[in-house]
């Protein structure tokens, strides 16, 4: 198994989200996250002054599937998440040893 922990815009969750259920990729946490990556922040210029906002909102998307599915939510999420313009996320693979429920069926 993998955990595809994926950081995103927020304005893409729900076409990522619906577009993984229609994968066959249906199990998620989400969660909403700060940070900042390669676009360093962001720089406005008002009448006052200029100013950086450095921490950006995100989505981060943590979903464990099969070996097997993992390209699939790979190409999933590049393709929904996608912009094509600075910021548009990172996406991390880690392997996932062992999976628990906490009640069993």
């Amino acid at each position: 198994m993998k955990m595809i922990m994926a950081v995103i815009r927020p304005e893409k969750l729900k076409s990522v989200k619906d577009a993984l259920k229609e994968a066959g990729v249906n199990g998620m946490t989400m969660f909403p996250v700060r940070g900042r990556g390669s676009q360093s922040g962001v720089t406005f210029t008002t009448r006052t002054g200029t100013f950086c906002v450095d921490e950006i909102e995100k989505m981060m998307l943590n979903i464990v599937v099969e070996d097997d599915q993992k390209e699939l939510a790979i190409s999933v999420i590049k393709s929904t998440a996608s912009t094509d313009h600075i910021g548009d996320g990172r996406i991390f693979v880690i392997p996932v040893e062992e999976s628990y429920k906490v009640c069993d069926d």
